[in-house]
This record gives C-alpha cells, structure tokens and sequence, in this order.
C-alpha cells in the first residue's frame, strides 16, 4: 500500500493517526518492510538485523503490534517482542543491547483510538526526515523476499525492561550502588494509565521514596483518558490531599513528565528544565553552559536562563529536532514546555520518569521545596489561539500579517513576544503570544489570530 502523494505519511514524531482507520495493520506491515529495506541500504542495519518491538497498552496496539513484527520477520529481520515498556526503554534498550533497529506503537499523549509508529534507528536515535522520506517512497515496491532459514524469528523478552529501570536509577549516581536516596519523599505518580504504570512507580520506590499510584491500571482502553501530563487535575489534588512533597505526571508513552508542587501548583517543562539545568551547571556537567530548548519556551525561562550565565539555543518544536541540536553542539541537556526533557548523558529521547527521578533527587539534594526550586524562573503568562481553515504556507509571506507581527513585537518590547507557528500535522497556524499580564496576552493573541483569519482565509 502506497503511501498518499499529497502528504507526508510522517508527522512530527512518527506515522500517527486513528487505529485501524488511518493507522491500518497493512499499512503498518507494509512500513516496517519499507523501514528494514532502507534502513538496510543506509547502513544502519547489520548482516543479521535484530529489532526491538515495544507499544503502550493501547488496545491497538496489540494488532498492530502483530503486523510489525509480521513484516520486519518477513524482510529478514530478527524481532524481540519487548511488550509494554516505555518509548525511551525502547531507544535505551537498542544502544544498550547493540540491536540495530526499534520501534515503538504509541501515540504518546494522544486519545485512546489514536495510535502511532515511532522507528529507532542503530544507536537509539529516532530517524531524521530523510530516511523517513525513502521508506515513504519504497513502500508498496516489489522486493525480494527471503526464505526458509532467511525469514526473521521472533522471541519475546520483557527481562530487559529490568535493565532499563536499573538504568534510569543508576544515572542518581556513579553507579546504581551509590545512586542518591529519595527515602523521606512522598510522591504522587500519575502514569496515565500508560506504558510506566510498573517502571515509574518502581523506579522511584527502588531508591526509597514513598509513591502513591493514581491512574496505574491500564485495560487497554483508559490510557490517557482524564488523567496524565494532558488532563493533571486528579493529581494536583492527590497531591494535596496526601500531604505530598512532589507529584509526577507522564504520558501515555512516558517520554514527558510534568511535575505539581506540594500546594497543588503545576509546574512545566520549562521550570523543570530551569531546574535541573542550575543543578548540572552547579555539578560542572551542563556542557557549553548551554540547554537546548524550542521556540514555544517561556520567556521567563530565557531570562532566567540568561541572568545565571546559561546560553539558551531555540530548535523548532520536537523533542527530534532538539535532539538534531543537542548533538550538533555537543549539549548536555535539552527540552520542551510540553515535559520532553533530553539528558543527553543518559537518554536519545525525551524520558519522563528519568526526568522525574532527577527532579526528586535535586529537591533531596538541596533541601528545597519543589516551589522553591520552581522559582528560579518567573512564567510570563502565555496564550495560545489555533486558527484553523487558513493557508498555512502563507503564514510567513504574507506582507500585511508580517507587517502585523513587526508591530506587536515592537510594541511588547522586552515585556513579551509574539511567534506565528504553522501546524506540522494540521491545516491551522498557531498564534502564540506572552505579556505582562494574561488580559494583555489574550487581546493581542486575538487581534493577531483575526489578522490571520483574513489574510489567509483560503
């Protein structure tokens, strides 16, 4: 099955869309053959490829599970079924095992009828777009099939889901004996029903810390449903209701986390990054005293950032293209709003239960309340307007809303911004704007976003 012409199969972080609707199991066995194939030819797989398949406990997951790894075997690969684990477990487990492919079905943070493929390439790495563009142009090609003992085989193998979560508490020290203690810490863990419901909580009470669970019994069909990074307010109220010092909530796939304080506070990606970023150029391991962050980051960040001597770098939004930068540069640490946070020491992702583990292990490390650490960084409030049925490939050409753009900025000045994103997976352009107060930002975010409405009109 050939994939459509007139859009690009791959989106921002893989193939998504709705299971057995857009997301079909032939267009999923077709995608792994495609991937081996290319994969192959680049030189990112060996002789006798080995891959490692992992998915969250989506429903869906479990046929499409069954036609990837029906089409990997069937292009000669060799396939360990790994079962529920986390995207980042998967990225992890393919450097660490020296396996030359991973792939992951997950639609991360998306509803429960939605679903994703994510491929890894040798190393852990996710695919840059011009791979992802050639397996999009051999798929429905005629190729030659092996047979007999040149078929894949496959096993199945949850033992080193196990090496993950070791791994994850060992990046608390030198090694897993000497990693920091989190005993005396209550915390709230809430995994979305998703794919750490076992290595979140487990992971932070390896290292002694008190863990509630809340939403940690997936049936296939709960995963991300009013709970999770996406829908926090059942955390936010455990949190208080325990008397907790911290609460953690990830995605579906568990490759983001967002925290809430002991009042009940949210406190995002951009604070967590602030957070650790201080804590790693006090320890000397912020390489370049640099971070990575996206062009939807705070400018409280960057200010906060600025006045501790700590260069901040703008990729475009994806944890993939903050990544492309982290090693670019050299970078130690990068991220976004949304909770990817990248260590680049310890992860090729963004992993939500490392980055959990590394902010209950600073606020043991100094002492502090996790509102105390927050406040590193003071959040301009910040509005986002979707403006859809516009022309989004205009959104950067078009003279009069450029002009409009100009003006605003300069207006704002240093107590704000302004950014026009077009949608990488919609047709709608994003109006993003930050001010001194929440009233200042909606007015002109819809002022702007009415610009955009006229200019683009299709």
């Amino acid at each position: 099955m050939a994939p459509d012409s007139r859009a690009r199969l791959f989106g921002t972080d893989g193939v998504r869309g709705r299971a057995n609707e857009d997301l079909t199991a032939e267009l999923a066995l077709d995608l792994s053959v495609a991937a081996a194939h290319i994969l192959g030819e680049s030189g990112a797989l060996a002789r006798n490829p080995v891959a490692l398949v992992g998915r969250d406990p989506r429903a869906s997951g479990e046929f499409l599970e069954s036609a990837v790894v029906a089409g990997l075997a069937s292009a000669g690969v060799d396939v360990v079924r790994l079962g529920v684990v986390p995207t980042p477990g998967v990225a992890w487990l393919v450097k660490h095992l020296g396996a030359d492919l991973g792939v992951m079905l997950s639609a991360s943070h998306n509803p429960m009828p939605d679903n994703g493929i994510k491929f890894f390439a040798r190393g852990g790495h996710k695919l840059d777009d011009a791979l992802e563009d050639a397996i999009e142009r051999r798929m429905g090609e005629s190729w030659q099939r092996p047979t007999g003992a040149g078929v894949g085989r496959i096993t199945d193998n949850t033992a080193p889901v196990e090496q993950y979560v070791a791994h994850l508490v060992a990046s608390l020290g030198e090694d897993e004996t000497d990693a920091i203690s989190l005993a005396g810490l209550k915390v709230v863990v809430d995994t979305a029903n998703g794919a750490a419901f076992r290595t979140g909580p487990g992971a932070l009470e390896v290292q002694g810390a008190e863990v509630i669970t809340l939403h940690s019994d997936p049936d296939g069909l709960n995963i991300n449903h009013e709970c999770g990074s996406t829908h926090p307010e059942s955390l936010q109220a455990a949190v208080v209701e325990h008397g907790a010092d911290l609460g953690l909530a990830f995605d579906g796939d568990a490759d983001r986390c967002l925290a809430v304080d002991a009042d009940g506070s949210m406190v995002d990606g951009d604070q967590i990054m602030a957070i650790l970023a201080l804590a790693m150029k006090e320890a000397g391991t912020l390489a370049h005293d640099t971070v990575v962050a996206t062009v939807m980051s705070n400018l409280g960040f960057l200010n906060a950032m600025r006045e501790h001597g700590i260069t901040v770098l703008q990729a475009k939004v994806g944890d993939r293209y903050v990544l492309s930068e982290m090693r670019r540069g050299g970078y130690s640490l990068g991220g976004e709003q949304s909770g990817h946070l990248i260590h680049a020491r310890y992860a090729t992702t963004g992993d939500g239960v490392l980055t959990g583990l590394h902010l209950a292990a600073r606020m043991v490390a100094t002492g502090k309340s996790l509102a105390e650490l927050a406040s590193v960084m003071t959040k301009l409030p910040q509005v986002l307007v979707n403006v859809p049925g516009v022309d989004k490939a205009r959104s950067t050409s078009d003279a009069v809303l450029n002009e409009a753009v100009a003006s605003i900025t300069a207006e704002l000045g240093s107590s704000g911004r302004v950014l026009l994103r077009p949608s990488g997976t919609e047709q709608l352009v994003r109006v993003m704007v930050e001010a001194e107060t929440p009233e200042r930002a909606q007015g002109v975010a819809d002022n702007l976003a009415a610009v955009v409405r006229t200019r683009l009109a299709l």
